[in-house]
């Protein structure tokens, strides 16, 4: 009995310890090193362009940007492409701050990218400003882009 009593409190330990490895946590979207040397980098040439006509639109649904946002924060993203076309989500794209840092991959290895758009649960972001640089296309290769500015609080 008391063997069996030992084997049981190791066992309910053992699976406490996993439980808590399976939680799952932020990931860390940007660092703090990316967000200082954006800040500090001069504003990026950009030409003046035209919307294009029937390019695909992005709406952000989350995080709301009419106050400071806590982090971590849920990114939720909705692409709307024209009547008469579709989202190719292959053609996602993310850029950060001035440097224009390519973090595309780090939102597709946690949240996965459809025509609808993507959805991540808790992304981790340091304190500041923030710039997200938003790009997705269609199958006539219409290309829509949004600047997403927002402040972590």
């Amino acid at each position: 009995m008391m063997r069996w009593c030992s084997w049981l409190q190791k066992s309910v330990l053992a699976l406490g310890l996993c439980a808590s490895a399976i939680h799952v946590q932020a990931f860390e979207l940007v660092s703090v090193q990316e967000l200082q040397a954006s800040l500090a980098a001069a504003e990026p040439l950009t030409a003046k362009t035209a919307v294009v006509p029937g390019a695909p639109q992005i709406e952000i649904v989350y995080p709301k940007l009419d106050t400071p946002v806590a982090s971590p924060t849920a990114i939720q993203l909705m692409f709307v492409p024209a009547a008469s076309s579709v989202v190719r989500p292959e053609t996602f794209k993310v850029l950060y701050g001035r440097l224009r840092i390519d973090i595309t991959q780090r939102l597709i290895n946690v949240a996965k990218v459809t025509a609808e758009g993507i959805t991540v649960k808790e992304a981790s972001l340091p304190k500041g400003t923030h710039r997200l640089l938003i790009s997705i296309e269609d199958l006539q290769g219409r290309q829509g882009i949004k600047s997403l500015d927002f402040e972590i609080k």
